[in-house]
């Protein structure tokens, strides 16, 4: 049996990037971004928002807490990952984030958004759906 797990999403990070290290001082990052997702129902046009954290290592998790702040725009290229903890009082609890492989920023947007980071064009080609 074959398994794949594989995600890409493009949003706007809902907060400021989260930069720490680890014990062996590996930079870790974490992300929470909003995906819009925009449908028609009958005649009516509707949209609904997703939100979903996101964990980047090493390098482009510093470049990420450098140069991304709320209300940038990026695309994620990684895999889902479920965390499984017990709290203290023995509650089991889950969470399921994507673990970013690369991180692309995309374009500042006209009257603010966006990062610091020099401008990196994404043609649509590119993009795998």
């Amino acid at each position: 049996m074959v398994n794949f797990n594989k995600v890409i999403l493009i949003g706007n990070l809902t907060r400021d990037p989260e930069l720490r290290y680890n014990p062996s001082g590996t930079a870790v990052a974490n992300l929470s971004i909003a995906v819009n997702r925009r449908y028609k129902q009958g005649e009516e046009n509707r949209e609904e928002v997703g939100y979903f954290d996101i964990v980047v290592f090493g390098k482009t998790a510093e470049n990420c807490g450098q140069y991304l702040n709320k209300g940038s725009g990026i695309l994620v290229e990684g895999r889902l990952q479920q965390r499984r903890w017990e709290t203290d009082d023995g509650q089991k609890r889950s969470k399921v984030e994507v673990v970013a492989n690369t991180v692309q920023f995309m374009p500042k947007r006209q009257g603010g958004g966006g990062s610091d980071a020099p401008d990196e064009m994404i043609d649509e080609g590119d993009i795998p759906f």
